[in-house]
């Protein structure tokens, strides 16, 4: 199984990163390799997430988190009804102690070169938009109808 699509990767040393993480057989994610991990601050443990920065945020946050399960799966679904349930601890902790007003919530399941995603180890995005910023465009989204509809 391949725990890394380095097709989605984001930045070149984030590449690096994967490349060193697949060699080892490391899944970044998982809570021992999480913890022992020297680049990676762990911010928050609950019963069943862990709440971290994210190494690569995405172009245009201020704040870029990630909730990651404590076993590893590919999709939310897949996750016990505990940490699912957990996950809204998690998320309150983040958006307290963090003072969110706003933020926007992402997550991939199954195979990343489908999805978008990295790592095969199924984590939720906490992003908030760099809104201070002059060159900062809000996010528009245009519905269309499909044809027949």
């Amino acid at each position: 199984m391949t725990l890394y699509y380095t097709g989605n990767h984001r930045d070149p040393g984030q590449l690096e990163e994967m490349h060193r993480l697949e060699r080892s057989g490391i899944c970044l994610f998982c809570p021992d390799n999480l913890a022992n991990e020297p680049e990676q601050r762990l911010l928050h443990r609950t019963s069943w997430w862990s709440v971290t920065p994210n190494r690569y945020p995405y172009a245009g946050t201020q704040n870029h988190l990630l909730l990651v399960p404590t076993i590893h799966v590919a999709d939310l679904l897949d996750l016990p009804t505990e940490a699912r349930n957990d996950f809204w601890t998690a998320l309150s902790w983040v958006r307290d102690t963090f003072e969110l007003e706003f933020y926007g919530l992402g997550a991939r399941c199954g195979p990343c070169e489908y999805t978008g995603g990295t790592i095969e180890h199924v984590h939720v995005h906490v992003i908030v938009g760099a809104v201070t910023d002059p060159e900062h465009q809000p996010v528009r989204f245009k519905l269309s109808s499909r044809p027949g509809r």
